[in-house]
């Protein structure tokens, strides 16, 4: 007999599991940016917040904020035709559209009202984003690859996970570092189907996901998270690496250890740079600096520059050489200080 899940009170998070039938490797990379892009739609429409996430090759991690249901807004017909956008085609927005009018039409308020309580009732709702996440990719993989069934192990497990952010970080890092532990990459930037490297690719929905564990708690400098991903993913890239440091055997005779992960090297130059990328790392992302810098160099060769297109800049501007901001570039510099996003 299953037992019933275990439900939080109120805005709640949970750390969701579910493994592919006979733990068969079908998630190549298609599959994984399939799967992400049924997983954003779905959250946009829902209205939940996909914290984090690690979709492995036979598996997949999702640490997801479910709201309150008193906070989720009211749904209205304007409100469901701006969240169907996200989920559904033009033409099946196009026919909510139409019958939503006939019930307008009709005079009948009843009509209506059944009309958006479908959809009421998935608003919000972690075993409906869950459902319709495993049932959207196993239709579209099914038709893909010409085959029928089953594509998952059972039901999904789920762990209520209390919203402190020292609960929250600690899961999303064990979620993060899935691919580090299993020898995939070495480091958790360089695997693109987590949340992490997405959001150090820049992806909105990803960085905000993360912001959202470091703004739980004022502890954390009382800064917006949400919207400063340069201190969030410094913050958060420390606690990746001190939780995912490779822990040694306690038996002696074994020549592995007891946990991959990173070594103590590794862990403490982390720590020297306060947790931004290093100038290797940061070459891997699409780098504004390199675009829209101007002169990129030495302190001493952007100032040359400078001087000699003196004339081109203002009075009040005396120097040349900016400093580049979120990555540790060494003595690099350009001429452009730039605002927005710079790496990623």
């Amino acid at each position: 007999m299953r037992q019933a899940r275990l439900r939080g009170e109120g805005q709640s998070y949970y750390h969701c599991i579910s493994r592919v039938v006979d733990r068969r490797y079908i998630f190549q990379d298609e599959e994984k940016e399939l799967f992400v892009g049924i997983m954003r739609k779905l959250e946009a429409f829902l209205g939940l917040r996909v914290v984090t996430y690690c979709i492995m090759s036979n598996h997949f991690h999702l640490l997801v904020e479910e709201p309150d249901a008193e906070a989720i807004p009211a749904l209205d017909r304007r409100t469901l035709l701006e969240r169907a956008k996200y989920l559904y085609d033009d033409q099946a927005v196009r026919a909510l559209s139409e019958e939503l009018d006939r019930a307008a039409q009709s005079g009948s308020d009843r009509w209506l009202e059944e009309i958006l309580d479908r959809y009421r009732q998935r608003m919000g709702s972690l075993s409906i984003f869950i459902k319709e996440l495993k049932q959207r990719f196993t239709q579209t993989y099914n038709r893909r690859k010409g085959r029928r069934g089953t594509l998952w192990e059972d039901r999904y497990k789920s762990v209520l996970v209390e919203g402190d952010p020292q609960a929250l970080m600690t899961i999303a890092a064990y979620i993060e570092l899935n691919p580090v532990r299993a020898g995939m990459v070495e480091n958790p930037e360089d695997y693109r189907w987590c949340g992490y490297a997405s959001a150090i690719g820049g992806n909105r929905w990803a960085k905000q996901g993360l912001g959202r564990i470091l703004d739980q708690s004022s502890k954390l400098s009382g800064e917006d998270f949400e919207k400063q991903w340069v201190r969030t993913s410094q913050v958060y890239r420390l606690w990746l690496y001190d939780q995912g440091q490779e822990r040694e055997a306690s038996d002696l005779r074994k020549s592995k250890p007891t946990r991959r992960g990173f070594s103590s090297e590794a862990v403490d130059r982390e720590v020297n740079r306060g947790g931004k990328l290093g100038l290797i790392e940061v070459i891997r992302y699409r780098v504004r600096y390199f675009t829209d810098g101007a002169v990129f160099g030495s302190a001493a060769y952007v100032d040359r520059v400078f001087q000699r297109y003196r004339h081109q800049f203002g009075a009040t501007r005396t120097t040349g050489a900016r400093r580049m901001k979120d990555a540790e570039w060494q003595d690099l510099c350009v001429l452009r200080d730039l605002r927005g996003t710079r790496v990623g």
